[in-house]
């Protein structure tokens, strides 16, 4: 099966989860003048969550989709489910935030295992595993960070676990790490199949969903909005754009200041070829989601045919992402040894949403950002790694706040965007910020 979708304005590689999820559902394109109560831009994770949950409540609500559901970010990612913010502990957000952090807090803590809970509420063959996420520190200086990070989220009640080199070592089979931290809500999934199978639950719930319907734009109108196509409009009370990291990829305008503070970061996934079962026994055993606390990050975890899945990143990876396949090679071997000779099958890419707080560091994540785009208009952006559990929330959020839940009672802290005033050029640059981040990580050991 090759990648869904139309021509867009990137030529991604064929991706390990586009050759094995179920198919999604049939959709047409937008044609003509049609109204609903919510209009959501957007069919990926964001996009068909606030869909299912406003369905659920008996809500009409049309999802206008540039490619095919999953086609971007939700579908391109390496499948980790993990409760928690790529840089930031809780009393960050809080600190950011005040109260609205706390909320937020609290529907990130409980991200992973809402995920899991709608995955089989509604029987999604996502090959979901809730065995867990795991962070090592690559340094024993970075173990305070794990400690922080086990003493603030306990403290919230989330059930998350310090663990030592030699408990650390037995969990991931590698001698490689220090210790660190886990939550055991956390797990893994194959990305588009959730994707594609939220988009049949959306759609048998009574959603319309519009593949092949880039929006051009939307407007304030007439007491309601109204999102255009090249080929339609969408009339409605409400509206969610749910686009991130891909706002700006096929109408540079449709929504400006929001495309322009998140700058897109091509991240490169591959899966190896299938590991025998003596070996695979001997590498994260127990099959717990692995992302360490490198700034360029090493992280793997098993998928449904006993292939191990990871990735890298390069300043110019060429063609279909060779420039990588032996570096990451030779990372796996480093950590397990017992690996033997690494081949991929699979290497492709996507983008991740990065919103840097702080341009003078960026090796620092920023933070989510959650905007009023008028009366009952809304949108977020800047998932920096962490959108897959966080998505499924965040989409059950929009809706309760499309259908007039106060903002109190909702965990979504809503600032203005922030637009980077030098954005196309940063974003061209970023990938050369990849030395300075191992050069720090190998001072930092």
């Amino acid at each position: 099966m090759s990648d869904p979708g139309a021509p867009a304005p990137v030529t991604w590689p064929p991706s390990l989860w586009a050759a094995t999820a179920q198919d999604g559902p049939v959709l047409s394109s937008l044609s003509g003048e049609v109204a609903a109560d919510v209009v959501v831009i957007g069919a990926g994770f964001t996009g068909l969550s606030t869909a299912i949950h406003l369905r659920e409540v008996g809500v009409s609500v049309i999802v206008l989709e540039a490619a095919e559901p999953g086609w971007g970010a939700s579908g391109r990612n390496n499948g980790q489910v993990i409760p928690t913010l790529a840089g930031h502990d809780p009393s960050a957000m809080t600190a950011r935030h005040g109260e609205a952090g706390e909320r937020f807090n609290a529907v990130l803590r409980d991200s992973a295992q809402y995920l899991f809970d709608i995955v089989r509420r509604f029987d999604i063959p996502a090959e979901a595993e809730q065995a867990g996420w795991v962070q090592p520190v690559h340094s024993p200086g970075r173990f305070k960070v794990a400690e922080k990070r086990v003493r603030e989220w306990s403290g919230l009640g989330a059930p998350v676990e310090l663990l030592d080199r030699e408990a650390m070592a037995r969990m991931l089979g590698s001698q490689a790490w220090f210790g660190g931290f886990w939550n055991r809500t956390g797990g893994h999934i194959n990305p588009l199949a959730l994707a594609r199978g939220l988009a049949h639950v959306a759609t048998g719930l009574g959603a319309t969903i519009h593949a092949r319907s880039p929006v051009t734009g939307f407007v304030r109108e007439g007491g309601g909005w109204v999102a255009r196509t090249a080929a339609g409009s969408v009339k409605a009370k409400a509206l969610v754009l749910a686009t991130n990291a891909y706002t700006g990829e096929f109408a540079p305008d449709l929504a400006p200041d929001i495309a322009r503070e998140v700058i897109p970061i091509l991240s490169w996934q591959m899966a190896t070829r299938p590991i025998s079962d003596n070996v695979a026994k001997t590498i994260i055993p127990d099959r717990q989601a692995m992302s360490d606390t490198h700034r360029e990050l090493y992280f793997a975890r098993w998928d449904a045919r006993n292939r191990l899945v990871t990735g890298g990143a390069a300043v110019v990876p060429g063609q279909g992402g060779a420039n990588i396949r032996r570096q990451v090679a030779a990372r796996l071997q480093a950590l397990w040894p017992q690996i033997g000779e690494v081949e991929f099958d699979y290497v492709w890419s996507g983008y991740v949403g990065m919103t840097p707080d702080n341009l003078l560091k960026p090796q620092v994540p920023g933070f989510p950002r959650f905007h009023r785009l008028g009366p009952d208009g809304y949108a977020w952006a800047g998932c920096n790694g962490r959108a897959v559990a966080l998505s499924i929330s965040i989409g059950r959020e929009l809706a309760k706040l499309t259908q007039g839940v106060p903002e109190k009672e909702l965990g979504l802290p809503f600032s203005e965007p922030t637009p980077q005033p030098l954005q196309p050029l940063i974003r061209r640059i970023a990938p050369f910020a990849l030395p300075l981040y191992r050069y720090l990580d190998r001072k930092e050991v």
